[in-house]
């Protein structure tokens, strides 16, 4: 009876030990699983600027005349979004940015910027009820920001500091730069290489 007994415990062990390894190779699969599904965030592709750079300081007035200075430092966070009224796809997602605006108006301002003839983009600005935002006509922000495809965003800190920036295809994308910034991260495809890299480092050392 007595040899049963220490039998059958011993076998329990054995389970207990197997099903921790078990459980254990499983979260490593699903963390595996998650860096290949994961969004891939905006796509950083300027050649100009990097997160944590100074944002270039430039004095600017928008449609409606107001005197504006992008890259200084100020009480928020500054969200450029780089359109065009012919772009299919900045027009798609300009809910969503209006959308975000409003849910992080206590901390994030959102600046619209473009270039081209005024009153096309005054046409465009009445039809999409842009009206209560900053909309600037300039050349020069866009290639101060290295900008070449559209639509594109750049956020910038309180501190004047590009925090993140990319080609925005999706609402992911766009959700994407915040998420980068509260995680001190240049982009959300910075945050799960390190992720990656933490994880084999531990996967080693066990």
């Amino acid at each position: 009876m007595s040899n049963l007994f220490l039998f059958t415990f011993a076998l329990l062990w054995v389970l207990v030990i197997a099903l921790g390894v078990v459980v254990y190779a499983l979260a490593r699969q699903v963390g595996v699983l998650y860096e290949r599904v994961a969004p891939a965030g905006a796509l950083a592709m300027n050649q100009q600027l990097k997160a944590g750079d100074k944002a270039p300081e430039i004095s600017v007035k928008t449609i409606t005349n107001q005197k504006l200075f992008i890259g200084k430092p100020t009480k928020k966070s500054t969200l450029l979004f780089f359109l065009s009224p012919d772009c299919p796809v900045c027009k798609e997602y300009l809910p969503v940015i209006t959308s975000l605006s409003h849910a992080e108006r206590s901390h994030l301002d959102v600046v619209f910027v473009s270039d081209g003839d005024e009153p096309d983009h005054q046409a465009f600005i009445k039809q999409k009820k842009l009206e209560n935002f900053p909309y600037v006509l300039s050349e020069e922000v866009g290639k101060k920001y290295g900008v070449s495809r559209l639509p594109y965003a750049t956020l910038i800190d309180k501190s004047g500091i590009i925090s993140s920036m990319g080609l925005v295809n999706s609402r992911e994308h766009i959700e994407s730069l915040l998420n980068a910034q509260d995680l001190n991260v240049a982009s959300i495809q910075e945050f799960l290489e390190k992720q990656g890299n933490n994880e084999r480092t531990l996967y080693k050392q066990a």
